[in-house]
């Protein structure tokens, strides 16, 4: 997956010492843009993307053919205007499209996967940091994400407290509930419970370990609905039937929305990063890094936040994100936050939530008339 063309890669020379105690170099991160770097270069928004995201942010992915994954939000008169914006967006190291990861190979032409070093959100944005260098960036107008994105943008600001303007954490926490690693680690059993997964050697071994990651994809995007959303589109209806088939066959409209999600992500993504990148995820804990303080992460920052959460969220809850603010007012920052009410759950973020996308366009574009 990572030798597709269309990709745009940058080689960082540059050692970087990963979490783990592990040091990388020469390594590719994978990057796209969208708009124009202005002459001042004081128009760039570093997008950070979720789990299954990849750098492919708007408009037609060049690998999978399909829409980019904030499509509603980026691109010309949207929310972030590529009119107005320059916009850079990489697949995250451990990722599975073009970006160093466990689909690799090693310096002895080996495959890593699970000799792949264990990454954190530290280590994904302390790489992703290249690409300001790259671009010849000193500041950045805003840094951007959601979920696993939001809390890319947390760590950067406070590992780069003078390098963005303006800071937007969508639907995030600063570190994973219970609940979360839970349902992380149920995904990771189902991958490595199939047979196919051979010890994670299943390139090797020409096998492809498709049902586990299908599992991991559908009990992952349950947390991403809400109860009222699955409900009012799908309720208990049929799936193309009057009555049950008495079976295991998916008698519900609901179970095969599952399966269909399911089938279609083993298409785009490897089962490797899968466990890589959830496991990042859980051990992200902000406030550890400051002896339980949250608020020390943001403490040499001027930059002016935003912080937007959706009251159906049940993945990343309200109260979670308002965490972020209370810290951030703590000590004085500028901030500002906004419930969105959406019934979509997670995924509202991503989807055509016209009280989000406005919001979202109202502050990058108030902000960047005062830049």
């Amino acid at each position: 997956m990572n030798t597709e063309k269309n990709i745009k890669t940058l080689i960082v020379k540059k050692p970087l010492k990963l979490d783990c105690g592990n040091t990388i170099k020469d390594f590719p991160i994978a990057y796209e843009t969208y708009g124009s770097l202005n002459s001042k270069k004081d128009n760039a928004i570093l997008v950070f993307h979720a789990l299954t995201g990849d750098q492919f942010v708007t408009g037609i992915n060049p690998v999978t053919k399909k829409e980019g994954w904030w499509s509603y939000a980026v691109g010309p008169d949207k929310a972030i205007d590529t009119n107005k914006y320059f916009v850079i967006c990489s697949n995250v190291i451990g990722g599975c499209m073009g970006s160093y990861g466990p689909s690799h190979k090693d310096t002895d032409q080996k495959i890593f996967g699970t000799n792949f070093p264990v990454i954190t959100i530290n280590d994904m944005v302390n790489a992703q940091y290249n690409l300001l260098d790259h671009f010849g960036i000193d500041k950045l107008f805003s840094i951007t994400g959601g979920s696993m994105g939001g809390m890319q943008v947390l760590q950067f600001i406070s590992n780069f407290p003078d390098k963005s303007k303006t800071v937007i954490p969508i639907a995030t926490t600063s570190s994973h509930s219970a609940q979360n690693i839970a349902f992380n680690e149920l995904g990771r059993q189902a991958i490595t419970a199939d047979t196919n997964w051979k010890d994670g050697n299943y390139t090797s071994n020409e096998t492809n370990p498709g049902k586990g990651l299908a599992v991991a994809r559908m009990a992952a995007h349950i947390t991403y609905l809400s109860k009222k959303g699955l409900q009012e589109k799908f309720g208990r209806k049929l799936q193309e039937r009057e009555d049950f088939k008495f079976g295991f066959d998916a008698d519900f409209q609901i179970e095969s929305y599952l399966r269909y999600q399911g089938s279609v992500f083993v298409d785009r993504f490897d089962a490797n990063s899968y466990l890589y990148i959830t496991r990042a995820m859980d051990y992200f804990d902000l406030a550890k890094q400051f002896k339980g303080n949250l608020s020390e992460a943001f403490i040499n920052t001027k930059a002016k936040f935003f912080i937007i959460s959706f009251t159906s969220d049940w993945l990343y809850p309200t109260q979670e994100n308002k965490d972020i603010v209370i810290a951030l007012n703590s000590i004085g920052a500028d901030v500002g936050f906004v419930e969105i009410k959406s019934d979509k759950g997670h995924d509202s973020f991503l989807l055509d939530v016209p009280d989000f996308l406005n919001a979202l366009k109202n502050f990058l574009d108030k902000s960047y008339e005062e830049n």
